[in-house]
């Protein structure tokens, strides 16, 4: 069964959701998803997604994670390694480190550790153009 984020024909393909933890739930060990996946639930351990990750309010998150998106409103202790962005929202909790190119607090998110910034990937940096100048 697909599950969809409502977010109109732009490609949708992209913004399926591929599942969800919800509440009650607990993982331990790896968790590989690709696609939209949503935690509501207790993990332990590594959660790798390729596309967007989110923690949910009831999420409780201690280990690794690697993906590209990662929104969080609950709460995550360990390492993350984004190659997009990663959101805190205005009740999410993280302790540790974020390794991203680019990291937004909403008012009311708290982050303790470290943020490794990093550069852009290829297909994010600005386009630079070379202007002729006519004589």
């Amino acid at each position: 069964m697909q599950w969809r984020a409502k977010h109109g024909d732009k490609d949708k393909k992209e913004h399926e959701f591929t599942g969800f933890l919800d509440k009650g739930a607990r993982l331990e060990g790896t968790l590989e998803a690709s696609g939209v996946f949503r935690i509501d639930s207790e993990v332990k351990g590594n959660v790798i997604s390729s596309h967007s990750l989110i923690l949910g309010e009831g999420a409780r998150v201690e280990g690794q994670i690697e993906g590209n998106h990662v929104v969080i409103a609950g709460k995550f202790d360990g390492i993350i390694f984004a190659k997009g962005r990663v959101e805190i929202q205005a009740k999410g909790v993280v302790t540790g480190e974020i390794h991203s190119p680019c990291l937004m607090i909403e008012p009311g998110g708290i982050f303790d550790g470290q943020c490794h910034m990093l550069a852009a990937s290829e297909s994010t940096k600005p386009l630079t153009l070379p202007i002729r100048v006519g004589q």
